[in-house]
């Protein structure tokens, strides 16, 4: 025997040696509410998805080194700190943030005592009620990929939980919740067309929806953090027309009031005015008109962004669903309550015009000329100075207002102004914001030069107002679809003159006419991700992005979009002439019956004998209970030969020795399947035992 036999190396130990089964599954389990965690990430304050984290690896130690589960003094401590640190971190223990915090860490805590299957099952379904918190979030086909996976995950870890003897394969159970999964699908989707769309109830929870941004205030340095946004805001498709995205301006809140620094919007209508009269509310469009459907992203704003220039009277409504609109008398298309679920609908517009033509009286008109006192100094005397300028001051008091905006713009492309996403802080040094930006800096992005212009205007005495919205889409159209985002909204400019109402004028276009001639947008630096591809190819990434984007297009048209419209077109291809409520209900009666006589055929097809023997057995059975044999199955054939010659006596004879020959083919030497010759002589017997004597 040489002196390294029987000698145990120190790296031998160090080699990996797979777990035990308990280990296993919970190994198994804790990837799994990693994996369910893991959308959350970016919703969840970092001290709960590290105290989170810290219990999964406390509990992944604990099992890797087969130590006791800690006790109930310690778990007790641990809950009073999470529940303290959420209640201080919300200030209280209701709703969406607070209530999936706490579940987040319920969960984690949990696999703190996995000692039963009980405890194990309380994780499964509070690991399924944590998978449908992500559509409160989001609703994108990511998501709905993800929580599939995880979902199926989950199933697993239950099969393989009432699996408790041996170490069953995880594929075995992997197969198995994939297969239970399978036979439920046509269920799911029965229900999901025929499910009736009940409003408000069928839709985006309120908490659940992205913000765009847009509102009815606007602050230096707003928009500016809306472009750095790629997310879709809506998708246009041209149903008439020629599209022309260099032409689209998609209108949203109107801001008049000025403080100095903050834009915002005045009520529609101040209390006690009268409505405006139809003579004086319609817009009589020019240009061509373009008929467009367009599909819009839950927003949470109390109006719709829609295409300029809306042939539709002010006053007039729109019914979308449940969703009633209202266009006001600075032509946006107002609701009644935050746009919270996705909309698809069809309108008209036409977008060539740059005019809305209005009649207001000087009263109204005041309402856009007033300026903070004792701001911008420098700018008051800018325009004043302009408005003196003889080529301007020779014009007839109608035609200044558009002379004055050609003014303005020209002297914003002739000096070097610079459009830049990052122009820094305005303000800090002085109030006079203007007059820093239109002297001094001159760095700005579409809301400065906005501002600035209507405060040029107002300054001129001439009414003047800011606009907020969206303007062009990508440069190609996805799957017939023109794409706006949310890096592509925009603000600009309307003055009133006399004899066209509102005019649009858009000073960034002076400075920067890439952005609105050629949907040039600036955009933020790429990740991590797609500097890599952009290096590979410049185009790959973009490539890349609207290839998934055209797929989540999709998702939404045809799953998130089907509405009830839809549910009612479907019936109306099933037969049913005027589809209403009540067919939906007696469409999805049926199928609950359906789905009921399935189960029950598929449950006898399931009990049904799998071998031939016990067919047979049974078979026999019923002709000997037909003559009045008693044959418990729990018998053998030789008992039920005595039962039948003690009830039909000696004419029983050949009849039970066929069951006598039946116990020693099935039990004998060398079984095999009952012969076609027994069953015809059984036939025989019976037929001589039924006949009467």
């Amino acid at each position: 025997m040489s002196a390294t036999e029987g000698k145990t190396w120190p790296w031998q130990a160090l080699r990996w040696r797979p777990p035990g089964r308990e280990a296993r599954d919970t190994f198994f389990l804790l990837g799994l509410i990693a994996a369910t965690l893991l959308p959350h990430a970016d919703h969840l304050p970092a001290w709960c998805l590290g105290l989170a984290g810290l219990v999964l690896g406390w509990r992944g130690w604990l099992a890797a080194s087969n130590r006791p589960l800690p006790g109930r003094w310690t778990l007790t401590l641990v809950l009073g700190v999470a529940v303290l640190a959420n209640w201080l971190q919300f200030r209280t223990l209701l709703g969406r943030e607070p209530g999936i915090t706490l579940l987040v860490l319920l969960m984690g805590l949990k696999t703190l005592e996995l000692r039963a299957r009980r405890d194990a099952f309380v994780v499964f379904f509070l690991g399924f009620f944590l998978v449908l918190t992500h559509f409160l979030y989001s609703q994108s086909l990511l998501t709905a990929l993800w929580t599939v996976a995880c979902t199926w995950g989950l199933l697993t870890a239950l099969v393989l939980a009432q699996m408790p003897l041996g170490q069953p394969h995880l594929a075995l159970a992997a197969r198995q919740a994939a297969r239970v999964t399978l036979q439920g699908l046509p269920v799911m989707v029965a229900l999901f067309l025929l499910f009736p769309r009940i409003g408000p109830l069928w839709g985006i929870p309120a908490e659940g929806v992205g913000r765009t941004g847009l509102s009815d205030r606007l602050q230096f340095g707003g928009i500016s953090e809306i472009a750095n946004d790629q997310s879709i805001a809506m998708r246009l498709r041209v149903l008439e027309g020629q599209p022309d995205p260099r032409q689209w301006y998609f209108r949203g809140p109107v801001l008049s009031d000025f403080d100095g620094r903050l834009w915002t919007a005045t009520d529609e209508l101040p209390s006690g005015e009268p409505p405006l009269d139809p003579a004086r509310r319609q817009a009589r469009t020019t240009g061509p008109r373009l008929r467009y459907e367009l599909t819009l992203e839950p927003l949470r704003i109390r109006m719709l962004p829609m295409l300029e220039l809306d042939p539709s009277a002010a006053g007039e409504t729109l019914q979308l669903d449940e969703l009633r609109l209202r266009l006001d008398r600075e032509h946006v298309w107002r609701t009644q309550r935050p746009l919270t679920e996705r909309l698809r609908f069809q309108h008209l517009a036409h977008p060539a015009s740059e005019a809305l033509p209005q009649q207001l009286d000087a009263r109204e008109l005041s309402d856009y000329l007033d300026l903070p006192p004792g701001l911008n100094p420098r700018s008051l005397a800018f325009a004043r100075a302009l408005l003196q300028r003889p080529a301007l001051a020779a014009l007839p008091e109608s035609r200044r207002p558009a002379a004055a905006a050609e003014a303005l713009l020209q002297h914003l492309h002739e000096q070097p102004f610079s459009y830049t996403l990052s122009p820094g802080r305005y303000g800090e040094q002085s109030p006079h914001l203007i007059d820093e930006f239109w002297f001094d800096r001159r760095l700005g992005f579409c809301e400065h030069f906005a501002s600035a212009f209507v405060v040029m205007m107002r300054a001129m005495g001439m009414p003047a107002r800011v606009v907020t919205g969206y303007q062009g889409a990508d440069p190609e159209p996805q799957d017939g679809f023109w794409v706006v985002r949310q890096s592509q909204a925009h603000a600009w400019a309307e003055y009133w003159q006399a004899d066209r109402g509102w005019v649009r004028a858009d000073p960034t276009a002076a400075v920067a006419p890439y952005r609105i001639q050629r949907g040039q947008i600036l955009e933020p630096p790429p990740g991590l991700v797609g500097s890599m591809l952009g290096t590979v190819s410049p185009d790959l990434w973009r490539r890349l992005r609207n290839g998934w984007e055209s797929l989540d297009n999709r998702w939404q048209q045809w799953v998130l979009g089907y509405a009830r419209q839809d549910q009612f077109k479907l019936l109306s291809k099933l037969g049913f002439e005027s589809p209403d409520w009540t067919a939906l209900g007696q469409a999805a009666a049926g199928l609950i019956a359906g789905v009921l006589v399935l189960a029950l055929a598929w449950n006898a097809w399931q009990s049904r004998p799998r071998d031939a023997w016990t067919r047979q057995r049974l078979s026999v059975q019923k002709d000997l209970s037909r003559l009045g044999v008693p044959a418990p199955l729990h018998l053998s054939y030789s008992h039920w030969a005595q039962a039948l010659e003690a009830v039909m006596g000696p004419a029983a004879q050949t009849a039970a020795a066929l069951l006598r020959s039946w116990d020693q083919a099935r039990y004998g030497a060398g079984p095999q399947a009952p012969a076609q010759a027994w069953r015809s002589g059984w036939r025989q017997a019976l037929r001589t035992l039924r006949r009467p004597a």
